[in-house]
């Protein structure tokens, strides 16, 4: 009775996973129930007559749509079935139009009655996928003000600066500093301090809306903007709005107190030969410029000359 297919087959069905058998030559044997009900349930085209389909066409079929997984699938499943590799593992996103979803795909062969064959198995890990997100999400936010933090901005800056590069973009970054935040600490005390930055945080994602943008928490008191494919002009502008929406802020914290910011702004059109530093190293020494002029303005690189907001409408 247990070596029964039907025996066998009763055993494979009660498996969460989702499996399934194929030959040397791709051609699929068998699949259990886990399988064919997702497959129902995701409106699969073949899912009623699976076992007259051919898996590993299915892969090349989704590579050749630009499925980057369906050819790393069809990649390895050929080596299990060559003997190159004795087993093969792929995690891959597969998202209904619902939920996300990510799963786990394993390959191994076996051989039975001479010929040889190989057992898919694929498994849900999209629990594990989001906690393991969730704590990648983390590492990227400064824990007080909650946007990026440095290790985040120096990743995000480099693949700017790179893609930019490529697409002869013009590249803008804004280094921000909290004015006189020593003095502030001293006569406030530092638990208002940490109540500046957050009221600052809370206002920079304003500016960065794009794809190519970042606002983050460059260090201490100071933030930093970049701004993908933004032109000088472009980047004066949003600075100085953000400047403006500043001077409004009343925090009950300071007494009356006024919270300023001096920012220097440089904009260059990045180069693979260039070094991204050059960029940070324009716009900080604008900045030191800006607080060497008297604090609470804005200096571009370009000229290295304070503008009042008057002048940048």
């Amino acid at each position: 009775m247990v070596e029964s297919k039907e025996f066998l087959k009763s055993i494979l069905d009660t498996i969460s996973k989702h499996i399934v058998v194929i030959d040397e030559k791709g051609d699929i044997q068998f699949v259990n129930r886990s399988w064919q009900t997702f497959g129902d349930e995701n409106n699969c085209q073949c899912n009623t007559q699976w076992e007259e389909q051919n898996y590993l066409a299915i892969c090349q079929s989704a590579a050749q749509q630009g499925d980057e997984f369906g050819a790393q699938a069809l990649s390895g499943i050929s080596q299990v079935i060559n003997q190159q590799l004795t087993e093969y593992y792929l995690e891959y996103p597969c998202h209904s139009n619902t939920d996300k979803r990510w799963f786990l795909m394993r390959a191994v062969p076996f051989e039975h009655a001479s010929k040889r064959f190989i057992v898919i198995s694929h498994i849900n890990i999209t629990e594990r996928k989001i906690a393991e997100q969730q704590v990648q999400e983390l590492a990227r936010i400064d824990g007080l003000t909650l946007i990026a933090n440095r290790r985040h901005f120096d990743d995000f800056y480099k693949q700017e600066w790179s893609r930019c590069a490529r697409l002869k973009h013009p590249l803008s970054l804004a280094m921000i500093d909290l004015d006189n935040f020593k003095s502030l600490n001293d006569n406030f005390g530092h638990l208002v301090g940490d109540i500046c930055l957050k009221e600052v945080a809370k206002l920079l994602p304003d500016y960065t809306r794009r794809p190519g943008d970042l606002c983050a928490r460059y260090g201490g008191e100071e933030f930093v903007l970049v701004l993908g494919n933004t032109q000088s002009h472009q980047a004066q502008k949003l600075v100085t709005r953000f400047m403006a929406a500043l001077n409004t802020l009343q925090l009950p914290e300071l007494a009356g107190h006024p919270l300023t910011v001096s920012i220097g702004l440089a904009t260059i059109y990045p180069s693979s030969i260039d070094d991204a530093m050059l960029l940070i190293e324009m716009a900080d020494n604008a900045l030191y410029q800006a607080k060497e002029a008297g604090r609470n303005q804005l200096v571009i690189a370009d000229n290295i000359e304070p503008l009042n907001l008057e002048q940048c409408p």
